[in-house]
């Protein structure tokens, strides 16, 4: 491994670049091997220069931006802490079948590293922006089994391309954790430590430490950091919004048969235009079906004279976007849908136009006014709310059941525990989407029993204004209807 590492020096030092109050990271080697020539467990520039420029660790995201953040968590940390990290493990279908490997996010969101069978270390070193270390426990390298399972990393590159102080085997975790961990004043982690939980190395080794405190949740100290996004995560994220609202548009011009066969279209749409995939499991539901939020059968017939509601994305550097539509199948909305359509739509408008720094409203804030704008829209359609109080509000769960939107990033539901109520600030990525489902309930006007309409947007708040990241999506009745 060693020509790996020499290569790496030579071809990466942009990737080796460390925060200013942080020594440059120059190693020494003799070889000419290229980078190129080699394999690692993700792509690098060198092996995949159509997807990583140079500097960057993934899409977008460069090894400075890594560091900077390490160096942000430690900062955040009392004098001597660390913090404690394992990675994703590999899950299995059945039998010997997996599924494809996706990182925990905190971990990618602190290394960039995508292997599992990995923990990284990260301890506050003293009281400067830039006082850390990062080590990094993975798999060494290995030929044989790498002929069966693929190519991973190893040590050298997780030093020379994922900037580790120090790398070590993660089999020798029992014996080389305990003298990083012995002397830390607090340990922050979030792997699973209770005597109810599947038993682990980590989890072996905190029991058997003379800790002087129990661990504590390292999520209320990564949340306020991923919740705020940097430029070059909100360009990730505008990518994947752009291309994932171009495919929303180009199937409204279809004709779809079935779920499936849309389904299955904007799947191919998202990857041929260069995303990773599919950010989650997709609804795509037909008629009534969209009455259920999270329906994701896909499997009906699509039926001329009902809509079809998709709530889908794409993910490009593991930053995902989050949009839903509804559309006519056969291409032209009828009078009660339309109406239905309209009065969400102008709700999602206004409650885009209030993610702004300027305003310094909450999610929570957000998600009451469109709850009172959606009520008198919908009582101009004659629905019957009463005079008010308790029983409309009963009334208003049934019809839009949920929140108006929830944090977006590296997940879906972004940075969970970190609450609803925090005032909106420059940085701060949310979904905006009101919706009504209305059952086949007498309280409801008949015609519009039956119909679900959610419109749905991923926004990125900004000192200006809301950025909708996903514009490309087209919504207005007019735009859908002429698509055909």
């Amino acid at each position: 491994m060693r020509l790996a590492r020499a290569a790496l020096r030579q071809v990466h030092r942009p990737l080796c670049a460390r925060s200013s109050s942080r020594r440059a990271c120059i190693r020494s080697y003799a070889t000419t091997v290229s980078a190129a020539e080699l394999e690692f467990g993700q792509p690098v520039h060198e092996t995949h220069p159509h997807i990583l420029k140079p500097g960057e660790i993934t899409p977008g995201i460069t090894a400075q931006e890594y560091a900077d953040r390490r160096a942000k968590l430690a900062f955040s940390l009392p004098d001597g802490a660390v913090a404690v990290l394992p990675s994703a493990e590999l899950k299995y279908r059945s039998g010997p079948v997996f599924y494809p490997f996706r990182q925990e996010s905190n971990f990618l969101y602190l290394t960039g590293f995508s292997e599992p069978e990995s923990l990284a270390v990260i301890r506050k070193t003293g009281p400067a922006l830039g006082d850390y270390t990062f080590h990094l426990f993975c798999r060494p390298k290995d030929a044989l089994a790498e002929q069966w399972s693929g190519p991973w990393s190893g040590l050298r590159a997780a030093e020379d391309v994922f900037n580790a102080d120090s790398a070590a085997d993660i089999a020798a975790l029992p014996s080389l954790l305990p003298p990083l961990l012995r002397d830390a004043t607090r340990i922050y982690t979030d792997a699973p430590l209770s005597a109810t939980a599947a038993p682990s190395p980590l989890a072996s080794i905190l029991r058997d430490l003379p800790l002087r405190h129990a661990p504590l949740p390292l999520s209320p100290q990564t949340n306020p950091l991923r919740a705020v996004k940097s430029p070059a995560e909100i360009a990730a994220m505008r990518h994947a919004g752009r291309v994932s609202g171009r495919a929303f548009t180009s199937a409204m011009r279809q004709v779809w048969a079935s779920e499936h066969e849309l389904h299955a279209y904007l799947a191919h749409a998202f990857a041929q235009h260069g995303l990773a995939g599919e950010a989650y499991v997709p609804v795509v539901a037909g008629g009534p079906r969209g009455r259920l939020i999270h329906y994701t059968h896909n499997s009906a017939l699509l039926r001329p004279g009902e809509t079809v509601l998709v709530d889908a994305g794409g993910e490009y550097g593991w930053y995902i976007t989050d949009i839903t539509r509804v559309w006519p199948v056969a291409g032209r909305f009828s009078p009660p849908q339309r109406d239905l359509y309209a009065a969400v739509l102008a709700v999602q408008r206004t409650s885009v136009r209030l993610c702004s720094a300027a305003a310094g409203l909450s999610l929570d804030a957000i998600h009451r006014a469109a709850e009172a704008a959606l009520q008198a829209e919908l009582e101009r359609l004659g629905f019957d709310f009463g005079r008010g109080g308790a029983a409309a509000s009963e009334l208003m769960g049934v019809l839009f059941p949920h929140h108006i939107g929830h944090y977006v990033g590296l997940d879906v539901h972004d940075v969970p525990g970190y609450p609803r109520s925090v005032p909106l600030r420059a940085g701060h990525c949310v979904t905006i989407e009101p919706g009504v489902y209305v059952p086949d309930d007498e309280r409801f006007p008949k015609h519009f029993r039956g119909l679900a309409v959610r419109i749905e947007d991923s926004v990125c708040v900004d000192e200006e204004g809301p950025i909708v990241l996903s514009v490309e999506a087209v919504k207005e009745v007019e735009d859908i209807e002429a698509l055909r």
